[in-house]
């Protein structure tokens, strides 16, 4: 039953909207109308640039941290054997971040929170499905086929690794929600109509927020 908490814990954390809170203090705008609709770290740098998606990065990294070594800590002296209750702190975070119950379940699709489970449970792993993920988006400027990619490796790494049965099962649901929140893009990349990625400076959304509600127009 310790398992439960873990991932109401997990979820409230994830439940921490970076993007959208971000969108809000820099520019006044909600980044879910704009661009993918997508309250995440690409759908951000290409609005509001790469420094802006930069951040939110890292945070919604670190708040799947945070819930795993809280979780971790919490209840180490239960008796729980060698449960990846961690883990299951993390699979909740994915949850919050992706289902945001203050946003009507509208948020992100969890890549970064993600990648930030996997280096909890294994840094091996991490390492090496994060540069697999760089070179193929390096290759292809397509992040949705780099997000699938690394998670659908990560129960592979698990078993390598030997991590047991339990975060097995674990690291096919992180791999199941990625491939299940990245359908439409599955399908765009089939069709061969997916958005490539580009570096390019962002600023679209703040810009038309701000044509919109009159604040750079000057004496009309």
């Amino acid at each position: 039953m310790i398992r439960i908490p873990c991932i109401i814990i997990g979820y409230f954390i994830g439940c921490i909207q970076t993007a959208y809170i971000t969108g809000k203090k820099k520019a006044n705008i909600d980044i879910r109308e704009f661009g993918s609709g997508n309250a995440g770290t690409t759908n951000i740098t290409r609005e509001l640039g790469l420094k802006t998606g930069a951040f939110v990065f890292m945070i919604d990294v670190l708040k799947a941290v945070l819930a795993f070594v809280l979780c971790s800590q919490l209840f180490t002296s239960a008796a729980m054997g060698n449960a990846p209750l961690g883990f299951y702190a993390g699979v909740g975070v994915i949850l919050g971040h992706n289902f945001p119950v203050f946003l009507n379940f509208k948020g992100g699709k969890g890549i970064a929170s993600s990648l930030g489970v996997i280096l909890c449970v294994d840094w091996r792993a991490a390492l090496t499905i994060f540069a697999v993920g760089v070179i193929l988006i390096a290759i292809t400027r397509f992040i949705s086929l780099g997000s699938v990619v690394m998670l659908s490796l990560f129960p592979i790494c698990t078993l390598l690794w030997g991590k047991g049965a339990e975060s097995v099962i674990l690291a096919f649901i992180l791999a199941g929600l990625a491939i299940f929140q990245h359908r439409g893009n599955i399908k765009r990349l089939l069709n061969g109509d997916e958005r490539r990625f580009s570096f390019k400076k962002g600023g679209d959304a703040a810009s038309d927020h701000r044509n919109e509600t009159g604040s750079d127009k000057s004496g009309h």
